[in-house]
């Protein structure tokens, strides 16, 4: 017999962080609540199945040991942003680690579309998941036989833009540091996120958004969940990959802009020192977008309001993210602009 808790269940606030009394808070991009996505199909091991009943097994090593790999992805406008960029780094990570998935690049993208059909978005937020499967209680992952692959799509709201409106977050820098390049590496974007979620407690304690992680020599990283940038004497910079980063799709789509726009940019180390004392810093991720970070260690960033290069550089990203040349169409009948001319009506997978 296998006993399931009951835990209460809250609203799901993956990625969106909390507002906490008497600090102003940056609105993030947010996915719908539960009871709103109810009807939403979900492709579970090659079958879209409701989401009520989208399950895998409890001996999964998914679960288990957090033996597995995943990705974030958006949609806008009837686009997947940079979904060949995504699909690469989650084979990239699943080579890593040794598991092979059972499909193709050309397959897991088009299951992606697929699901985002069934469910008729075109503003989504998508999370990508390939455990390595059912085995024992043992570690041993060659009693692993099928890797379980699972797509979930949610409609997601745009976050408020920073151009316009008095945003932004307050960060600590946490006593958690990243694990290093020659350990669980966080090149690889893994199922086990435990040494994030560390340190967002942290950040929960000290009564800010979120928590800016040094590597094990003391550099700058990433945030939990984000990259990092900043704005010193006009220069931008980010941290290398040396630094224990993820290496972030949306990071690397703004150091590309930002280079469009005629700055100079660097990835290099980066010492707390300079963290505090840039003129801008903001963080970059899939859901988040691009978030200023306005204080840090209580002590304000630059003015301590949104800086001139960090609302450029969010302009120029709203501008180029729904272009279909940054992505995959979800529907073949769709417009430049993004509109769908006439529903499609064929179906490949097996719904069930």
């Amino acid at each position: 017999m296998v006993f399931i808790g009951g835990n209460k269940r809250v609203k799901n606030t993956r990625g969106v962080y909390p507002l906490l009394k008497g600090m102003s808070s940056h609105k993030l991009p947010t996915t719908t609540s539960a009871a709103e996505n109810s009807d939403l199909i979900v492709y579970v091991n090659g079958k879209l199945v409701q989401r009520n009943d989208a399950s895998i097994s409890v001996w999964d090593h998914g679960l288990l040991y957090g033996d597995g790999v995943f990705e974030g992805i958006r949609a806008y406008n009837g686009v997947v942003f940079k979904l060949k960029e995504h699909v690469d780094r989650l084979y990239e990570s699943a080579h890593y680690i040794r598991l092979k998935i059972p499909m193709s690049k050309e397959q897991m993208s088009e299951a992606v579309l697929e699901t985002l059909r069934e469910n008729k978005l075109q503003n989504a937020y998508i999370r990508l998941l390939v455990t390595r499967g059912v085995g024992d209680l043992g570690l041993n992952p060659m009693n692993c036989s099928n890797p379980s692959i699972v797509i979930i799509t949610e409609p997601t709201n745009s976050g408020e833009d920073p151009i316009s409106k008095p945003v932004g977050v307050s960060a600590i820098i946490s006593s958690i540091r990243r694990d290093p390049v020659d350990a669980t590496s966080h090149e690889v974007k893994s199922l086990n996120y435990l040494n994030s979620i560390l340190a967002r407690w942290e950040a929960i304690d000290a009564g800010v958004n979120d928590a800016i992680m040094l590597d094990t020599q003391g550099f700058v990283s990433e945030a939990t969940a984000e990259n990092i940038f900043i704005v010193a004497k006009g220069q931008l910079a980010t941290p290398s990959i040396d630094s224990a980063i993820l290496h972030g799709v949306t990071r690397q789509r703004v150091i590309e802009i930002a280079e469009d726009l005629g700055y100079v940019i660097s990835e290099r180390r980066i010492t707390p020192f300079e963290l505090i004392n840039a003129e801008e810093v903001f963080m970059t991720g899939t859901l988040a977008e691009i978030v200023p970070i306005l204080k840090v260690n209580g002590r304000n960033i630059g003015p301590g309001k949104v800086g001139p290069v960090t609302a450029r550089i969010f302009g120029e990203f709203t501008k180029i993210r729904t272009k279909t040349n940054e992505g995959t169409p979800i529907y073949s009948n769709q417009g430049k602009s993004g509109e769908i001319r006439a529903p499609l009506q064929e179906k490949s997978l097996t719904k069930i």
